[in-house]
């Protein structure tokens, strides 16, 4: 990678997918430029405004609600991605791997982390010339996103399509619905509802940002950054967009690494969720596209309902009955042998319990594994 605009670009790797739960849960699912030739045209930046009272007019019989007819199960796949667009040929990879599971009835909600180096099988997939293998979750992406005959030009959307086959085959899930979302994307989201509220609970020091917002000079010859660090107090905070998606990145200095950065993800995909339920934006349709415009084509959408349908229909979903599940992991390997991480055995039950309609139930036998703050 060449120049400064490389290096800044490397430092938002992680915690993307924060952005995709968010909108997904919240708006419901949709919101967000589409993996195909008909994506909706940006409609603006900025911070969501009220949508103005529409003017009543008669209608000859009752009409339903949108999304009327949306039922569960629901299965969501979100995706935080690096695309780093300016390097020729860069392969996007699935840095931050979210589930969530809307049981039948859509009166809550599960959300769940996939650690990035999680050992998986990723099936064969000869769309991108891909003959499979065990290896790294993280690698689904880029393996699916090769084009032969176009090395410069990788598909995202053909990531997506191995990483979903990838993670339903370790999960047991099918997924009606994704997201595949930038870090830019992300920014605009926090900023557009004007901030979240959040409790931060252990001190967290950044490793890229400056108290003032901007990135902390790399070090002379590489292998670090010098200057002042941003640092995020153990307490309530209100985050604007680059510090909530610089906090969500961090996992040096922490006590359980990436596992609480995964944590700290979820924590702040359900900040956002509340503040946009406190507002009944799901519920106001032309709030949601004012979303969609706001976004542009930072974030991808793929399958599910239409947008006004799944957002109308989980916008009675209280933030608290979104319920974060920490699923505990470990390496596999060690010193220069490391190959990844797996998950323990009370994770991967609870993803049985999960196919199998057992969740509650489950989490209930093993409290543990709820996220509280």
């Amino acid at each position: 990678m060449a120049g400064q605009a490389g290096t800044g670009r490397r430092r938002w790797r992680v915690g993307l997918a924060v952005v995709a739960a968010a909108v997904v849960l919240a708006v419901g699912g949709t919101v967000a430029a589409r993996l195909v030739a008909d994506r909706q045209t940006e409609r603006g930046a900025g911070r969501i405004t009220a949508a103005p009272t529409p003017t009543p007019s008669p209608t000859p019989s009752p009409t339903p609600p949108p999304g009327a007819d949306v039922t569960g199960p629901l299965n969501l796949l979100l995706v935080g991605v690096d695309t780093r667009v300016s390097v020729p040929g860069w392969e996007p990879h699935g840095d931050a791997v979210l589930v969530a599971h809307v049981p039948q009835g859509l009166d809550r909600a599960y959300l769940f982390s996939l650690p990035r180096d999680l050992l998986v099988d990723i099936p064969a997939y000869p769309k991108a010339g891909y003959s499979g293998g065990k290896t790294k979750l993280t690698h689904a992406m880029s393996y699916g996103s090769r084009v032969p005959g176009k090395p410069k030009k990788p598909s995202t959307a053909q990531g997506y399509e191995l990483l979903r086959s990838t993670v339903s085959g370790y999960t047991g899930l099918r997924f009606d619905a994704g997201a595949v979302v930038t870090f830019t994307g992300f920014e605009k989201l926090v900023d557009a509802v004007g901030g979240v509220d959040l409790y931060v609970d252990q001190r967290t020091v950044s490793l890229h940002r400056r108290p003032d917002g901007r990135h902390r000079e790399a070090a002379p010859g590489g292998g670090g950054y010098v200057g002042p660090q941003m640092v995020y107090a153990k307490g309530e905070r209100h985050l604007n967009g680059w510090q909530a998606l610089d906090y969500a990145r961090q996992r040096y200095g922490l006590k359980n690494g990436d596992y609480d950065r995964q944590r700290h993800q979820q924590q702040l995909i359900r900040a956002i969720v509340a503040k946009m339920q406190s507002e009944s934006l799901p519920r106001q349709p032309d709030r949601v596209e004012q979303v969609v415009g706001a976004l542009g084509d930072t974030l991808l959408y793929a399958g599910g309902p239409r947008i006004v349908d799944l957002a109308y229909a989980l916008g009675g979903l209280p933030a608290d009955r979104l319920v974060l599940v920490g699923l505990p992991g470990e390496g596999v390997g060690k010193g220069s042998g490391y190959r990844g991480e797996q998950l323990k055995p009370v994770g991967r039950q609870f993803l049985t319990a999960l196919e199998e309609g057992r969740a509650e139930q489950y989490l209930a036998d093993h409290p543990e594994l709820v996220v509280k703050n």
